[in-house]
């Protein structure tokens, strides 16, 4: 469910795909039967696309990549996990808040 500004992941692309990025990533946790993951996917698309170049915005569909959801405690959907140089560095689950909360998850990182 990538679209042009974002990158899909799977359990045997996550490392190359985020913790082998040379910017911060914000991944998200997502599956095709969660609403709220539909309802935020476009507020993604638009994010990944005004920080082109500064973030990596990378969905990965947690249902069909269980070994990553599992590595990273992913236990609800959606989960938002910031990375920064290969570690974990933040995360929020569900979608309170919307777009403006998933920038004050990411902004810090930005430098």
């Amino acid at each position: 469910m990538a679209s042009a500004h974002t990158t899909t992941a799977t359990d045997s692309t996550f490392d190359a795909e985020v913790l082998g990025a040379d910017v911060p990533v914000l991944v998200d946790f997502w599956a095709a039967w969660c609403a709220p993951c539909r309802q935020i996917a476009p507020h993604l698309e638009r994010m990944a696309e005004e920080l082109d170049g500064r973030l990596k915005v990378v969905k990965l569909d947690a249902q069909n990549n269980m070994n990553t959801a599992r590595r990273y405690g992913v236990s609800a959907l959606p989960t938002f996990v910031l990375f920064k140089d290969g570690e974990e560095i933040d995360r929020k689950i569900g979608v309170q808040g919307g777009p403006t909360a998933l920038r004050r998850l990411v902004d810090p990182s930005l430098g």
